[in-house]
């Protein structure tokens, strides 16, 4: 009787055991935050996602559609039920894309500082990569708590623009670690920009291309950016 119970007691204590180191050893879940009016969304944006997605491996992309960001206060952007829409359409065919509302239902302004940190709090088991292109990392400086932001994420994927100008030594001495955390993604240089495509289409210029074709038509069906 005595020699059955402890056969149990170490069967259950190897079973415990096994799923405790299972416990412990899974890897935690790799978020890629990738903010912006997307204003509109274009093939830059999908590449620079994509590409982040493979070289980080990432398990899912964030897309943070910015409601009102501090810094665009005085400049016009479209109404944001259309750059919604269209966010929409550009990234449902793929699965680890996701539109989060986080800013959308929250009052602003909103701070990349304070999403960060409401983000890892919600998504405990997760490190945060956070998504820039070159030119904000330029002026991560500043951006609202800048330092404590680069200490929240794990890292920063920036994606360069072939006219992008970055000092990294003179980054670091203004956001001390900065270097350490960025990683520059690996793809072909952009030139492609919101600014860029919004100019074309108010000149009456070609850019069916530089967008995925829903987006496209979206906006041609609702007479955008004329």
């Amino acid at each position: 009787m005595i020699a059955a119970q402890y056969e149990g007691f170490v069967k259950n204590a190897k079973t415990s055991d096994k799923t405790l180191g299972y416990t412990r050893g899974m890897a935690r879940a790799q978020i890629g935050l990738f903010g912006g009016t997307f204003d509109p969304p274009h093939l830059g944006h999908l590449i620079l996602a994509s590409e982040a997605a493979h070289q980080f491996k990432l398990t899912r992309v964030l897309w943070m559609l910015a409601p009102d960001p501090p810094h665009k206060l005085e400049q016009p952007i479209t109404p944001l039920p259309h750059r919604l829409e269209m966010l929409k359409r550009t990234v449902a065919d793929n699965p680890i894309f996701e539109i989060s509302d986080l800013e959308i239902n929250r009052p602003g302004p909103h701070y990349t500082i304070d999403t960060v940190r409401i983000l890892a709090e919600r998504e405990s088991n997760a490190d945060i990569i956070l998504l820039i292109g070159g030119d904000s990392l330029r002026d991560l400086p500043k951006w609202r708590d800048a330092p404590a932001l680069v200490s929240e994420v794990k890292k920063i994927g920036v994606m360069r623009r072939p006219d992008d100008s970055l000092d990294m030594r003179a980054l670091e001495a203004q956001i001390r670690g900065v270097t350490k955390k960025v990683k520059f993604i690996d793809a072909p240089l952009q030139e492609l920009s919101s600014h860029e495509i919004r100019r074309r289409i108010a000149e009456g210029g070609e850019y069916r291309y530089y967008l995925f074709p829903a987006a496209y038509e979206y906006i041609e069906k609702n007479n955008l950016y004329r």
